[in-house]
């Protein structure tokens, strides 16, 4: 396979895995709707207070604004490998890294089920599994010299 070619299957694997990201993110967002999130988690309760005075509704417009950003970016700069793509991808990466890891922890912390819980291990997982295909080096931004 000539380098063009690796590239391609490189940053396929990559879309695929961020898409996969975007969609657990969906999964996510209605498990965390389902329990209330916003009524039990006081970063979350402070946040969806600031968009909203019905709390509900904050959540909702928060959630549903990250996954259609997470949309956009997956069908336009990913897509279509705009010069942003990476970029986005190691922020969503950052995002969802901090979700999985805080969900789990603030469980381990209550010592019970909290609201996320149950789709944070996999927002973690495919956010390692990016970072590590954004690692490879076809992706290393490197000075041109």
């Amino acid at each position: 396979m000539n380098a063009n070619g690796l590239d391609g299957l490189l940053m396929f694997r990559a879309q695929i895995t961020f898409g996969s990201l975007v969609i657990t993110q969906a999964a996510h967002s209605v498990e965390e709707y389902i329990g209330g999130l916003w009524d039990s988690f006081p970063p979350a309760t402070f946040l969806t207070g600031l968009v909203a005075t019905d709390r509900e509704v904050g959540f909702l417009l928060i959630n549903g604004a990250l996954v259609a950003f997470g949309l956009w970016c997956l069908y336009w700069p990913v897509r279509r490998r705009w010069p942003l793509a990476v970029p986005l991808m190691w922020a969503w990466i950052g995002i969802e890294f901090v979700n999985g890891v805080g969900h789990m922890a603030w469980s381990w912390l209550q010592g019970a089920y909290t609201p996320g819980v149950g789709t944070a291990p996999v927002l973690l997982g495919l956010s390692v599994c990016l970072a590590v295909r954004l690692r490879q080096k076809r992706f290393v931004q490197t000075p041109a010299g």
